[in-house]
């Protein structure tokens, strides 16, 4: 059912990437529905007590989940984003390097944390918000996304934790 919603965008944002835009999945009202059930049943039964979304299309799927598995709802978010006191992390791109960043107060020591995001490409941007989240002495449950782009070896970035993704394009 995704695959025929996802919409391929050549060359954005820039020559040569092929852009997954998931915003007519996130339209329909079944497949949203199906797809916000699905990034959580793995993870009904591991006592997650916060999900965290990743800016910014993982904001989109990372609250209905949380409302799903009854758990809070944290956002990560690009530098100079977030209102109060923050921890950051910088990691390294293809080309050069990025950060994200948290609330200091958003997770808690022993939280278990289930990171959300709409993609995993190359890993980078799911592996620092894992390394957040731990940073702030929470544990990482797993990671699900909705379309995992498995040519580009993301889950390698991963270093073991649970990946669930829903659609994979190898």
């Amino acid at each position: 059912m995704y695959r025929r919603l996802i919409r391929d965008i050549p060359d954005f944002p820039e020559p040569g990437v092929v852009f997954k835009d998931i915003t007519p999945v996130l339209a329909n009202r079944a497949a949203f529905t199906a797809l916000v059930d699905e990034m959580a049943e793995p993870f009904r039964n591991a006592q997650i007590d916060k999900v965290a979304g990743i800016e910014a299309r993982g904001f989109i799927l990372a609250t209905p989940v949380a409302d799903v598995l009854g758990a809070g709802f944290v956002p990560i978010r690009k530098p100079g984003k977030l209102p109060a006191e923050v921890i950051r992390e910088d990691y390294e791109l293809e080309y050069g390097t990025d950060a994200l960043e948290v609330h200091r107060d958003g997770i808690q020591a022993g939280d278990r944390v289930l990171i959300v995001d709409d993609v995993l490409a190359t890993g980078g941007t799911a592996a620092a918000a894992s390394r957040l989240v731990h940073r702030l002495g929470g544990d990482v449950a797993g990671v699900s996304v909705f379309i995992e782009l498995g040519f580009l070896a993301g889950r390698r970035a991963l270093d073991g934790t649970p990946l669930h993704s829903l659609v994979v394009y190898d």
